[in-house]
């Protein structure tokens, strides 16, 4: 297929936009970004409800990755999407953004190798593609950040059950309340590592060559779509970002067979992280738009956008939507500033992870 973008008036970012089976007020994103602030249980509490509510002028919500199982886990108080009470837990917050008008989909993962012993049943090594270490840090209650655990690779025969957690998560997803689901198939998380040939160097059906390294992700992502229905399903994906010691000799064409493989499950959207995550947009030459090429939905672009570079991006054509994720810690009615032009408050770093609400439902909306 050969991508012809169709050029909008430069107003339409605020404008409403249908993704699949979504429709939004408007094609800001709040990106998804872990918090560290799950009860207990791993299950959201109120001061999470009214976190996400406050930020509900995002045409779309993606939430902070959501564990889809115990062994999935990779940081402290990440919160889950396995067990009753986190049901209840995010439909309390699904409830509060619904009030408000907002529309909110879970991000949901499988760390990986990007784990720690002390996350994991019976201090057992996290499962990965291969026994390869990922030279990156978690952080660990009562340690801070620590290196990540040596990973042992998974069986052959525990592969059908992570496919299989992934499609549960996604029915209790709907469940709760969410609008959709986003896949977590980029920063060196499980999915991630097994279509890099730096993580994954098995010798069986799910490594060496593209194919392989890719029938994983996109196993999950059929069998998540059959489950739930492409229009409510996207997926993350980064292509070129080192995050978590993510890397492959040569990305662009394990991207472009993934995205040609995806197109036909008629996904809402697909989101794809340019350049380094957080980082320089150009770290590594990449044809984003080869991507874009080969998938018919909604495509989000996300990493280090302005105001500008998003008005441009939406009004060429060349996306549908923009995801901003630190901007909207600090800015909860950052849709407003955007539109009108306004300051932005600065977020202060020390709260960004932890406990409490102090930097995290403390940041006053403009009057």
């Amino acid at each position: 297929m050969t991508l012809i973008s169709t050029p909008r008036p430069p107003e339409a970012l605020f404008q409403p936009v249908q993704i699949g089976d979504i429709g939004c007020k408007n094609r800001i994103v709040m990106s998804p970004m872990t918090r560290s602030r799950a009860g207990e249980r791993l299950e959201p509490v109120a001061i999470n409800a009214e976190y996400y509510a406050q930020r509900a002028g995002a045409g779309l919500i993606i939430t902070e990755a959501t564990q889809i199982s115990v062994p999935a886990q990779g940081y402290v108080d990440t919160p889950g999407l396995f067990t009753a009470d986190q049901i209840r837990g995010w439909k309390d917050v699904t409830d509060a953004v619904h009030e408000r008008g907002g529309r909110i989909v879970v991000q949901i993962w499988h760390t990986g190798r990007m784990s720690h012993v002390s996350f994991q049943p019976n201090g057992q090594a996290p499962g990965a593609p291969s026994a390869i270490r990922a030279n990156a840090k978690v952080f660990v209650a009562g340690e801070g950040f620590t290196d990540t655990s040596m990973p042992r690779a998974l069986l052959l025969d525990e592969l059908p059950q992570i496919v299989d957690d992934f499609r549960q998560t996604c029915s209790r997803a709907l469940e709760a309340g969410f609008d959709g689901v986003e896949i977590h198939g980029a920063h060196g998380y499980l999915l991630d590592a097994f279509l890099r040939d730096a993580s994954n160097q098995r010798t069986d059906a799910y490594g060496g060559s593209i194919e392989n390294r890719a029938r994983l992700l996109l196993e999950v992502m059929e069998a998540c779509a059959k489950e739930i229905g492409g229009g409510r399903l996207g997926i993350r994906l980064s292509p070129v970002s080192p995050a978590n010691d993510s890397h492959d000799s040569n990305p662009q064409p394990v991207f472009e067979y993934v995205l040609e493989k995806l197109n036909p499950l008629r996904l809402a959207f697909i989101d794809v992280v340019e350049g380094a995550t957080g980082g320089p947009r150009d770290n590594s030459p990449f044809d984003y738009e080869a991507l874009h090429d080969r998938f018919d939905g909604a495509w989000m672009v996300n990493n280090g956008y302005t105001r500008q570079m998003a008005l441009d991006v939406i009004a060429s054509g060349q996306a549908d939507l923009v995801a901003f994720g630190r901007p909207f810690i600090a800015n909860p009615d950052l849709v407003r500033r955007l539109q009108e032009d306004l300051p932005l408050a600065e977020l202060d770093p020390a709260t960004t992870y932890g406990k409490g609400a102090d930097g995290y439902t403390t940041y006053p909306a403009l009057a």
